[in-house]
C-alpha cells in the first residue's frame, strides 16, 4: 500500500520544513539549491495496524535482549570454565567463552536493531534542511534546540507507545549486569596467598640447574646459586605460580663480611639465602658482584647489598629482599627453617 492509495483526509498533516527558495543552476550559480523531493509516507504513517506490528517487533527485540542478558548471567554462573564443546565449523572451543560471547552479542545486537527499527518505522522520517548559522549559541539557537528536542520527543511517541518504552528500559537496565558479572572474571581475591610460599621447616634447597639437593660444600665462596623447594617439579601445573614466589638465590660469604646481625644468625657457615624476586616490579635478580657482594636487578638496576641484610643501595626498589632462614638436616643437606617472614615480590606493601 502506498500513500497514493489513501484518501488525503487519512494522511498525516505535512509540517512546514521550508529551507529557502529553490534555485536553478546556471553559469553564475552552479550550486543552486535543488530543494527536497516530495515526502512519501510510510505504511506505518497511514495504517495503525502496521504501526502496531512494528511496535511489537521492536518490543520483541528488546525482550530478546533481556533474555540474552539473563542467559549471559546464567552461563557465567553455571558453565565450568574448563568445559570444551565442538562447534561446526570452528572446532573445539571453550564452552563458557562461546556462551558469553553469543549471549552478550545477541543482547547488544537486539538493542541496536530494536532502536534502528523503531527509528525507521515509527519515528518521524521527514527530511529537514537547515541553513548554516554562526557557531555561537545565541538565545534563538538555544530556543530552537530545545524546541527541536521537544518535537523529537513528541514524534518518538515514547509516552504513547508504552510497550516499546517499557521493554527498552528493561533491556537497557539488564545489559549493564553483563559488565558487572565480568568483574568476577578478574579472578578470586588473593587472600593470604601472597604472604606464603612453598618454603617450610625441613624443605630442602634444590639446585635449579642440577635438580639435586644442596650441601654446604656445594656452594663455593663468591658463587651465586639458584634454588627451589624440594618437591616443586617443572612439569607440575602450579610450577610457575609457586616458583614466582619461592625462587631463591644462595650466596656464600665469609662470615666476617656479614654486617647484619640477623643475616648472620639466619645463615649457615656464611651461606645466605634470599628471595630472587626483585621488590620493585618482580624481575628475577641474576647479577652478582663478588667483591662488593651486591646483586643487581637487570630490569631497572635496583641494587641490593647481600652483606648487609640485602638492603637497597640504588634504584627504584622500595625495600630489602626477604631472607630465608636456613640450616642443615640430619643428612647434611641445606634446608629451610621456615617460610619467609615477609611477603616476597613487588608493591606488596602498597597492596596491604
Amino acid at each position: 500500500m502506498s500513500s497514493q492509495d489513501i484518501p488525503e483526509e487519512n494522511l498525516p498533516a505535512e509540517q512546514d520544513h521550508a529551507h529557502g527558495a529553490v534555485g536553478i543552476a546556471d553559469e553564475e550559480n552552479p550550486f543552486a539549491d535543488p530543494g527536497l523531493p516530495p515526502h512519501e509516507h510510510r505504511i506505518q504513517d497511514i495504517d495503525e495496524r502496521a504501526a502496531k506490528r512494528s511496535e511489537r517487533n521492536v518490543a520483541l527485540l528488546f525482550t530478546v535482549s533481556m533474555l540474552a542478558t539473563i542467559g549471559f548471567i546464567v552461563a557465567y554462573l553455571a558453565i565450568p570454565h574448563d568445559k570444551q564443546i565442538f562447534v561446526f565449523p570452528i572446532g573445539h572451543i571453550n564452552a563458557l567463552n562461546f556462551a558469553l560471547g553469543l549471549t552478550l552479542g545477541v543482547a547488544l545486537f537486539c538493542i541496536g536493531a530494536g532502536a534502528v527499527h523503531w527509528a525507521r518505522t515509527l519515528m518521524s522520517d521527514v527530511e529537514v534542511a537547515d541553513d548554516r548559522h554562526p557557531i555561537e549559541a545565541s538565545p534563538e539557537v538555544r530556543e530552537k534546540v530545545h524546541a527541536d528536542f521537544r518535537q523529537g520527543a513528541k514524534e518518538s511517541a515514547l509516552g504513547r507507545r508504552k510497550l516499546i518504552r517499557n521493554t527498552m528500559f528493561g533491556a537497557l537496565a539488564l545489559v549493564p549486569l553483563s559488565g558487572v558479572m565480568l568483574l568476577g572474571g578478574l579472578g578470586p581475591a588473593p587472600g593470604t596467598k601472597l604472604r606464603h610460599t612453598m618454603w617450610a621447616k625441613g624443605k630442602r634447597l634444590v639446585n635449579m640447574n642440577t635438580n639435586q639437593p644442596l650441601r654446604p660444600e656445594d656452594v663455593a665462596v663468591g658463587s651465586l646459586t639458584f634454588a627451589k623447594p624440594d618437591g616443586l617439579e617443572e612439569h607440575s601445573e602450579e610450577f610457575q605460580t609457586e616458583i614466582a614466589k619461592a625462587a631463591l638465590m644462595i650466596v656464600r660469604l665469609q662470615p666476617g663480611n656479614i654486617k647484619d646481625k640477623r643475616e648472620l644468625e639466619w645463615s649457615h657457615e656464611g651461606i645466605v639465602a634470599y628471595s630472587k624476586i626483585c621488590t620493585h616490579v618482580g624481575c628475577p635478580i641474576s647479577l652478582y658482584e663478588q667483591q662488593t657482594h651486591h646483586v643487581l636487578c637487570p630490569c631497572h638496576q635496583s641494587t641490593f647489598d647481600l652483606s648487609d641484610g640485602a638492603r637497597v643501595i640504588f634504584g627504584p626498589a622500595g625495600h630489602a629482599l626477604p631472607q630465608l632462614r636456613i640450616g642443615v638436616d640430619s643428612e647434611g643437606y641445606l634446608q629451610a627453617l621456615g617460610d619467609f617472614e615477609e611477603p616476597v615480590g613487588p608493591a606488596f606493601w602498597e597492596r596491604g
